[in-house]
């Protein structure tokens, strides 16, 4: 008798996902102090090599995807954001930025590891319609058939911005982890999954009402990091950045099932703009 698991094809190895990719977000700060052991043309030379690199998101050879921004507050001065399906492509510009000439002087303070995904709350064909039919439409009738075939066609562009992002070049950025609790009285995951849904289907209502103001990433931490998931958001205004999330926190899957970790918000600039800012143009 043949054991059905030798007739199974083997996965791939590969350090490419099967759909989606890497991200890395990584927060740096500068060391004033080792800065000025650094000669004038040292120092210059670490400049323009900092910059050349932190472009290679414009460059074949570099990561799919790559935003620099300023830091505000002591958390750290600048941060990297990078999305490719190569890993290593993204732990390449972190090391070659701590082997350039100003290397000495970046400390790295915090990073996340993650991976785009579709969340599974993203609702199939089959069960947007059932959600019509919830709302007393009937399979066959013209209403039924148009709204169906409109989110079908929505629903691939949405798979593929979850994969693939497009990320926004607007000024105001976020970062911060978090999980879902698992405490007796509020445990997210011994929840069912219609619970869990109808939760994160509120949860994204609030969303909404910020539709052309604030754009959201949702990365996953899972078997990669201390926390499960990571969270950049991008605003046309950083106002808006505040009023999402504090609307957002009175959600019930925000307010009693989430955890939150550390917030680094801050400006995109360009990196000679992070150079100047921080004053370390000599």
């Amino acid at each position: 008798m043949s054991d059905s698991r030798e007739s199974s094809p083997r996965p791939e190895i590969s350090l490419s996902p099967t759909e989606g990719r890497h991200c890395l977000h990584v927060f740096y700060r500068f060391d004033r102090k080792q800065l000025r052991t650094l000669g004038p043309a040292e120092r210059m030379d670490g400049c323009r090599h900092f910059c050349d690199l932190l472009v290679k998101g414009q460059d074949a050879a570099g990561p799919a995807a790559m935003q620099t921004f300023l830091v505000m507050g002591h958390k750290a001065d600048f941060g990297i954001m990078m999305l490719d399906s190569d890993p290593m492509r993204l732990d390449a510009v972190h090391q070659e930025l701590l082997n350039g000439s100003l290397g000495p002087a970046i400390n790295p303070v915090w990073s996340f590891v993650s991976m785009t995904e579709v969340s599974e709350y993203l609702p199939d064909e089959q069960r947007y319609a059932q959600r019509l039919e919830e709302e007393g439409l009937k399979r066959g009738e013209e209403e039924f058939q148009r709204r169906l075939s409109q989110y079908v066609k929505r629903l691939e562009i949405m798979r593929r911005q979850r994969l693939y992002p497009d990320i926004p070049s607007w000024p105001a950025f976020c970062f911060y982890p978090m999980n879902k609790r698992r405490l007796p009285d509020a445990n997210w995951f011994l929840l069912d999954f219609e619970t869990r849904e109808r939760l994160m289907a509120e949860h994204g209502e609030s969303g909404i009402a910020f539709a052309g103001k604030v754009t959201q990433l949702v990365t996953v931490g899972i078997g990669l990091e201390d926390w499960e998931w990571g969270v950049s958001l991008w605003a046309r205004n950083p106002q808006f950045l505040k009023d999402i999330v504090y609307r957002m926190r009175y959600d019930e899957a925000s307010a009693k099932y989430a955890e939150f970790g550390p917030f680094y918000s801050g400006y995109l600039v360009p990196p000679a703009e992070i150079l100047r800012r921080c004053r370390i143009l000599p």
